[in-house]
């Protein structure tokens, strides 16, 4: 990990909190993996107010976004994660849903960062997450979902010289419904300060869960 950056397991990230990252060396065949702050802020904003509604844009509409369409050109990364979560509204009632590939294993998001400098004269480096529409098992939660890039389009999607939007676009789809699942969390989650293994371990909800999937 570069700038000598720490990593442990997180089960509970929130926006504006540090997430891994991985993008491309512009200048040779090599990938570096380091932490940045989750909610993009372009580089001319003024302040860092923005990055809370910047945690994840539509792929569809990237491309025109002042905010996001130079990023979508020069600086698209991957954002490693196991699991994530989304939220489904019955009344007043918020039920946490984990969402997994292949039983737990590791996938990327398709991502996009910037530098931005503040007042001080400091950089931060943020980044956000692309959306699409969702599919069979995150629908019934959810209205979108972020962008699970296939393995063999990772090389596209860092590739530091693909800069023709369309063929970028090709990969932003959702992904294959037959490779995930979901299943109900406890609403411990809904809380930040809570962040261990627990957040992430499943709870029985049969009568939710019979009336969403069945």
């Amino acid at each position: 990990m570069s700038d000598a950056e720490d990593w442990s397991p997180r089960y509970n990230i929130a926006p504006t909190q540090p997430i891994p990252v991985i993008r491309q060396n512009p200048k040779g065949p090599t990938r570096e993996l380091s932490l940045m702050r989750w909610g993009l802020i372009p580089s001319w904003a003024k302040d860092a107010s923005v990055a809370a509604k910047m945690i994840n844009t539509r792929a569809e509409t990237a491309a025109t976004k002042p905010a996001f369409r130079d990023a979508l050109k020069y600086r698209r990364c991957l954002i490693p994660a196991d699991g994530f979560y989304e939220w489904l509204r019955t009344g007043k009632v918020k039920q946490p849903y984990c969402f997994e590939i292949n039983e737990g294993q590791l996938f990327a998001f398709a991502g996009l960062w910037d530098r931005w400098k503040d007042s001080s004269g400091n950089w931060m480096k943020t980044c956000s997450i692309l959306n699409t529409t969702p599919n069979a098992v995150t629908a019934p939660v959810h209205d979108r979902m972020p962008v699970i890039l296939d393995p063999d389009a990772y090389d596209l999607w860092l590739d530091p010289g693909m800069t023709d939007v369309a063929t970028e676009s090709e990969v932003l789809k959702p992904c294959d419904a037959r490779l995930m699942r979901c299943y109900p969390l406890s609403t411990r989650i809904n809380h930040v300060a809570n962040d261990d293994e627990e957040c992430s371990a499943p709870v029985e909800l049969a009568s939710i869960q019979t009336q969403l999937f069945s």
